[in-house]
């Protein structure tokens, strides 16, 4: 017998396999509350949803979109590619790329969610994992709130369906107890369920995974029922390379993925476009003023963490140390972004080397004892010499002293 968690409007082609229920209050149901519209929740969210803050591009893929869409989808596989890719539609419509980086990629990612494999983003930190998740959601879908967010202590119940212990004491197991988690609530739905940090999970807990993924229904002995996946729904989930070790997937676990490895940006151009692109957004949604003249400092800060995350030089002539810290382009975001709030509050709106020397001094020294030696080490004989780049070094040092 299957328990539906909300209600899923039957459709001709697909009629939903579970019987209509009642939707949760907001105070109990995980996932997006509907209670404020979504312009208003654009105009005064510090960092609205993809699907909020992308909505006019959505609307116009949607209405340009006449290819096969998989059930429940919101756009069809290679309107999704466009969505995050960015292109011009035939009425001249701009869709800004929401990822830089190989199409093959974005491509395979799609591909996987429109099958019934879970799709697995890996990668080193910054990579942009997260954001290529939300994005894939919220075009599939029109959602992408379904969300856990992995953590040591993230408990089964997050994965699977919780208790609301007020009504289990009062009238024991029932349907209005139960407290659906975002994965399955995207069950009985037919959307997009998002896990973050798939490895800081405790391996017991990730393995409640299986059956969902393999099966596509979950269980609920309590009640001696289960939910069974609608179609449309798939699980997409990020991990770092960097924890690997830590709470490694289980080989029955992993071969209900498909990994796709996000790799760093190819080159400089690549990465510098991407911070760009990202402290405009980020700066246009903090109120602060526009970039003027600020390209160079974002080439430098770009400069910087490829040569040291990378142990070289970018012209191949001089071996480097490289610090503790990843130094992703997520960070280099980050250090630009905190020094065009400088730049805004305390100087005259002009990013200079001096705004983003403190941001880049953070980043790098990460273990003061080993990581300041390679940081001094690279300013004398790298930055100093540099043509161009004294007033860089000045900042630097000013920072570093």
């Amino acid at each position: 017998m299957s328990v539906p968690v909300e209600s899923v409007e039957p459709t001709p082609v697909e009629p939903a396999p579970v019987e209509p229920a009642p939707v949760e209050p907001a105070s109990a149901a995980p996932g997006r509350s509907r209670s404020v519209p979504a312009t208003a929740k654009e105009a005064t969210a510090l960092r609205p949803h993809a699907e909020d803050a992308f909505a006019a591009e959505l609307a116009a893929l949607a209405a340009h979109d006449d290819r096969p869409r998989p059930p429940r989808w919101k756009l069809s596989p290679w309107a999704v590619a466009t969505y995050l890719l960015g292109g011009t539609l035939p009425d001249g419509t701009v869709i800004t790329p929401k990822y830089v980086g190989p199409r093959r990629v974005v491509e395979v990612a799609v591909t996987t969610l429109a099958t019934d494999r879970a799709l697995l983003l890996l990668g080193v930190p910054g990579t942009a994992k997260t954001w290529v998740s939300e994005h894939l959601a919220a075009a599939i879908s029109g959602d992408s709130t379904l969300l856990v967010q992995g953590t040591a202590g993230t408990p089964e119940e997050a994965l699977r369906y919780g208790w609301n212990y007020a009504q289990l004491l009062a009238h024991g197991p029932s349907r209005d107890a139960l407290v659906p988690s975002p994965v399955m609530r995207a069950m009985a739905q037919g959307m997009i369920a998002r896990v973050e940090e798939l490895t800081r999970i405790p391996a017991d807990v990730q393995d409640t995974l299986i059956t969902v993924l393999s099966e596509k229904t979950l269980p609920i002995p309590e009640l001696g029922e289960e939910v069974q996946a609608v179609r449309g729904f798939n699980l997409i989930a990020t991990a770092n390379d960097r924890d690997r070790g830590v709470n490694d997937l289980s080989s029955a676990l992993r071969r209900r993925f498909n990994t796709v490895v996000l790799p760093l940006p190819e080159s400089p151009e690549a990465e510098v476009d991407i911070v760009a692109r990202r402290v405009e957004q980020i700066g246009r949604s903090l109120d602060l003023p526009a970039l003027p003249d600020g390209a160079d400092e974002i080439r430098r800060v770009v400069t910087v963490f490829r040569e040291l995350r990378d142990g070289i030089t970018l012209d191949g002539r001089t071996k480097l140390k490289s610090p503790s810290g990843t130094l992703s382009t997520a960070e280099a975001i980050s250090v630009v972004t905190g020094g065009l709030a400088l730049a805004a509050h305390f100087g005259d709106g002009v990013l200079r080397a001096g705004d983003v020397a403190a941001g880049i001094l953070g980043a790098v020294v990460r273990d003061p004892a080993s990581d300041r030696v390679v940081w001094q080490e690279y300013l004398e004989t790298v930055v100093r010499e540099r043509d161009g780049w004294k007033d860089f070094y000045r900042a630097c040092r000013e920072v570093s002293a």
